[in-house]
């Protein structure tokens, strides 16, 4: 079956960052998978968090820096990264910001970030 999504879901989030999500929870239903758009201001940052999903993340502008147990991993556009559920990490954007695009497997809940 074919379904034609018309337009992402805004979600609102502090700080300023813009999340467009395209495809999961609340934008299409989807549980299995998200995939969202997302723009982030210079500075911003998460609070750690400790997701029960993977998440594949591809860095279209700026850079997207991810603290994790071993230490921090800087990804910056044209780069990718990939987090494994069960694992701390925290993502913020470096100095010029960042967009870039976030696939969730499964999708994306606020419950399963696991957010401190």
């Amino acid at each position: 079956m074919v379904r034609k999504i018309g337009a992402p879901a805004r979600i609102p989030v502090p700080g300023g960052k813009l999340i467009d999500e395209h495809v999961g929870r609340v934008s299409s239903g989807d549980e299995a998978i998200s995939i969202a758009h997302m723009v982030a201001p210079p500075g911003w940052e998460e609070p750690p968090q400790t997701p029960v999903f993977t998440e594949y993340t591809v860095v279209l502008r700026g850079t997207v820096i991810v603290a994790h147990d071993e230490g921090t991993t800087l990804v910056e556009a044209g780069q990718s990264v990939v987090t494994s559920p069960g694992e701390k990490v925290r993502y913020s954007a470096g100095p010029e910001g960042a967009e870039y695009i976030a696939v969730c497997l499964p999708a994306f809940s606020p419950d399963g970030a696991g957010r401190d």
